[in-house]
């Protein structure tokens, strides 16, 4: 059997397509995934990860929270696990709307300095109409968070049969942004289908409090990730690489291959976006 290949060192990649630009992952995670083995999902690790990517932070959610009813616990572990990194991992903590004293959580999130608020609504069995994803839209715009809704951590194909949750249906992340929140929402794990069926079921004011993360959208040969700056704007996205449940050169390499009529082409600084 052939040897794998180790990853390019990022000092190696040509200047011009280095991620130096790139200030924040918004979409990496910690803690073990309850379905399959993942090598080394902790804090060190992921520092680890950012140098070589040469990005700077990242906001940090807690893979195994999305699973659970109650996320207080987890959300302890993350805030405790991130203490040693804490001046390049900013914990992005889930708060679940519909939970008794969720507001406390979302207090407690504030008091941690938080970067972002994670939501799960399809593992909570939570519908596109459900009143309670507005109520903390709007909790976290007053508080100058953005909200994350998470479509998916694996191919549907690829899940174990006891993991039921279906992905993210656009719909509710349209629901959102409809509400008139003023909140800030980022999609992860979305591919092209997902971001246009959301995209273009929005105003154009409605589209410019929604961005997407880069980790599911696929470059060459399809050239998904070329055709969606083309059609939306760079602006629309972030940098998001999903580790460790993806690869973080994902987004690298979709960068590097972009046409030339592309090359050079910034993502959206999530550091920029100022409090209301």
């Amino acid at each position: 059997m052939a040897e794998r290949r180790q990853p390019v060192p990022a000092r190696l990649i040509p200047r011009a397509f280095r991620m130096s630009h790139a200030t924040v992952d918004v979409s990496a995670l910690i803690g073990p995934y309850p379905f399959r083995e993942l090598p080394h999902p902790d804090p060190g690790t992921l520092i680890s990860v950012l140098d070589r990517e040469e990005i700077p932070r990242a906001w940090v959610g807690h893979l195994p929270t999305a699973f659970h009813r109650d996320p207080r616990k987890g959300n302890e572990s993350l805030y405790r696990d991130l203490v040693p990194h804490r001046s390049r991992l900013d914990p992005a903590p889930t708060v679940r709307p519909d939970w008794p004293s969720w507001e406390k959580e979302l207090a407690r999130a504030v008091d941690e300095g938080a970067a972002a608020i994670r939501a799960y609504p399809a593992h909570w069995g939570l519908g596109p109409e459900h009143p309670s994803l507005v109520d903390l839209a709007r909790a976290c715009s007053k508080n100058g968070l953005p909200l994350l809704f998470t479509v998916r951590f694996e191919d549907s194909r690829q899940r174990h049969a006891i993991d039921v949750a279906g992905d993210l249906p656009a719909a509710t992340v349209r629901g959102v942004a409809r509400a008139g929140t003023q909140a800030r929402i980022v999609v992860v794990a979305a591919s092209r289908a997902m971001i246009e069926e959301i995209h273009w079921g929005l105003t154009p004011s409605e589209r410019e409090l929604v961005w997407y993360d880069t980790s599911w959208i696929w470059g060459p040969p399809e050239d998904d990730f070329a055709h969606l700056l083309r059609a939306m704007g760079a602006a629309r996205f972030v940098y998001g690489s999903g580790w460790p449940t993806r690869l973080a050169q994902v987004t690298r390499a979709n960068l590097t291959l972009l046409p030339p009529d592309l090359s050079g082409a910034r993502l959206a600084d999530p550091t920029a976006w100022k409090p209301y």
